[in-house]
């Protein structure tokens, strides 16, 4: 009997898809895509659904075309499962750039869960060009995710903007000096005050917080002594 599934991260569009089907006790997994943060979790699940009495999961990550750190945590996952249930689990056809990250962390490429032979060379310790990729890797992350945040947040920001443009008579390079300022002042995250005064500009709102109606005072007064 065989069967067919995939599994997309849950709120993700397809960062990773684990496909599979299974044939004479043996599960055979196909991931497509980048293997990112959140990829573990989605094969740990994937795992879970395997029939019972599956005994040999083979990984072919052939698939995988992208890699950070998170790939190492991927493995753990799969090297958990074979322990706990006894069963042989291999993750083979490494290729690109997850190949050359297996390289930099001192695995074995040809298949990192793969147990030492007697009389193999042990593996190497993680190298400094490995770490200094891993740093490079999560500032990445951090990057684009402030640019995920900006894209979502430009909207609000952008009508808050327009209210002091209004309200007081300013340019648009001004009214954004002075959101950015009063952020500043109030230890306030830009968004979240300019959420604030959008809020408190519409039909019966609810007024920004003293501590940002202050900040937006204390900025304003700045820019009229300029």
């Amino acid at each position: 009997m065989t069967s067919e599934a995939s599994l997309p991260l849950p709120g993700r569009p397809a960062t990773l898809v684990i496909g599979g089907r299974t044939d004479a006790g043996r599960a055979l997994l196909t991931p497509c895509g980048e293997l990112v943060r959140g990829c573990a979790q989605a094969l740990a699940e994937k795992l879970a659904r395997l029939p019972d009495g599956t005994a040999r999961v083979d990984v072919d990550m052939s698939g995988v075309y992208f890699m950070d750190t998170a790939g190492l945590e991927f493995l753990e996952v799969l090297r958990d499962h074979g322990r706990r249930r006894s069963v042989t689990v291999t993750a083979t056809h490494w290729k690109g750039q997850p190949r050359r990250i297996l390289e930099l962390a001192g695995l074995d490429t040809a298949d990192p869960l793969r147990s030492p032979v007697p009389g193999d060379a042990p593996p190497r310790t993680v190298s400094a060009v490995a770490l200094e990729r891993e740093e490079r890797l999560r500032v990445l992350r951090e990057e684009v995710e402030q640019l995920r945040q900006a894209i979502v947040s430009r909207p609000v920001i952008d009508q808050a903007r327009g209210i002091l443009m209004a309200t007081y008579d300013c340019t648009s390079d001004e009214a954004w000096h002075i959101l950015r300022e009063a952020s500043q002042l109030s230890n306030t995250k830009l968004r979240t005050l300019a959420q604030a005064l959008t809020a408190g500009a519409e039909a019966e709102g609810v007024p920004p917080p003293e501590e940002v109606r202050s900040a937006l005072s204390r900025a304003l007064a700045r820019r009229s002594a300029r």
